[in-house]
């Protein structure tokens, strides 16, 4: 029995797994959000509208809110190292691909593509760090896994915005793929295998474990609570751009996208949340995360320009601070179909941030920044009152 323990044993941290966990992080979303950066230079390319060129970012977008639950449901089949390093070195094949097209209907596509992957690393890795790690360890690993996510998110749109000014946007993609590629067999490497994983191969068995997720409060409400982080933030940052952009700021767009600076404060931020959560619980962070947000909404209603850059660094530290408790509350209190309960929150989570952009859209061209601003604190709102009445207890001592 002893001998059986040892072998079951959990892996223990160390620098090379903490590495490994935020390298996955960042390579989920290198790509995801990256084009956002080089879209004036694209729109000239392929002489289309903002509407169309604006559409291939919200194609990943789309594909990662559909593909989160499938891909969830096949990896409590098939495994999740195999997931997770195969979805890494297939985001690589579209990317390359990117480097070719000569279409706007081609890009649109192939953007979608690299959409369909990104479920099998982030919803993956967060059932095979459910499962494998337990207590205080799973906390840090989860914080530092959401830190991978803000650095891919910035590294995508720094990086794609540097290399096109210097190589042209086609080489661009082309590097941007081969760092997609590198980093797959960097994780291979170093991603210990998994050693708690049980495999559920009956469709049946998937089924019954999706009806038992949309029964379960502590699944929905770790959705709906998504839902709001995502409205959220891409709300507030699609849109705070417009209002910079026009008088008394009159921001360039290369100063426009140094605003995306605020997101590395992620980096910093969202590690120190374990200790939050370790120390008040889930829902109390959440109470305190989101209260933090929303004063950073209100702050943004100022006029000075460097107080709406740290208005923006206020907010999105909520929101991140918030993003870590929700998908650590996943994994405390879902034993069974952890994949499928993350690609349910994940989907949730997308289309919260595709419903951000189109009510904050609304009221922006309704009542400009302000009204904006209130449709931002009206969601968060919302998740303050998931935190502090629906997820409940149980987090709380795990």
């Amino acid at each position: 029995m002893s001998d059986l323990s040892v072998a079951l044993a959990k892996p223990k941290l160390n620098l090379a797994l903490i590495f490994t966990v935020l390298l996955i992080g960042a390579l989920a979303f290198v790509q995801v959000y990256s084009v956002q950066s080089i879209l004036p230079v694209l729109m000239q390319e392929f002489h289309a509208s903002a509407a169309t060129i604006g559409s291939t970012v919200g194609a990943t977008i789309l594909a990662v809110a559909l593909m989160s639950p499938f891909l969830g449901m096949i990896s409590d089949a098939f495994g999740r190292k195999m997931f997770i390093v195969g979805s890494i070195i297939f985001i690589s094949i579209p990317t390359l691909a990117l480097s070719f097209v000569h279409s706007i209907s081609w890009l649109w596509w192939l953007r979608f593509v690299q959409g369909l992957a990104v479920p099998g690393i982030t919803v993956v890795l967060l059932a095979y760090i459910g499962e494998e790690f337990s207590g205080n360890p799973r906390i840090r690993l989860m914080s530092f896994f959401v830190s991978g996510t803000v650095l891919g998110g910035f590294l995508g749109r720094f990086l794609m915005g540097y290399l096109t000014e210097f190589i042209g946007w086609r080489h661009a993609f082309m590097i941007m793929g081969i760092i997609s590629l590198l980093g797959g067999l960097l994780v291979w490497r170093n991603l210990p295998a998994s050693k708690q994983f049980e495999a559920k191969p009956q469709v049946s068995t998937a089924l019954k474990t999706l009806w038992h997720h949309l029964h379960n409060h502590y699944v929905l409400a770790a959705c709906a609570l998504g839902f709001c982080v995502l409205f959220s933030l891409v709300g507030c940052f699609t849109y705070i751009n417009l209002y910079l952009d026009q008088p008394p700021y009159n921001l360039s767009s290369s100063q426009l996208a140094n605003i995306f600076a605020v997101y590395l404060i992620g980096m910093i931020i969202t590690p120190l949340s374990a200790r939050l959560i370790i120390k008040f619980g889930t829902n109390l962070t959440v109470l305190m995360a989101m209260s933090l947000s929303i004063f950073g909404v209100l702050l943004t209603l100022l006029h000075p320009l460097w107080m709406i850059v740290l208005a923006l660094a206020v907010m999105s530290s909520g929101i991140f601070i918030t993003q870590s408790s929700t998908i650590t509350y996943i994994s405390a209190n879902v034993t069974e179909g952890r994949s499928l309960a993350s690609g349910l929150y994940y989907m949730c989570y997308y289309a919260g941030g595709f419903t951000g952009s189109l009510l904050c859209g609304h009221a922006f061209e309704s009542g400009g920044w302000f009204m904006t601003a209130v449709t931002l604190i009206s969601a968060q709102l919302l998740a303050m009152l998931i935190g502090g009445v629906l997820m409940r207890k149980k987090a709380e001592h795990n």
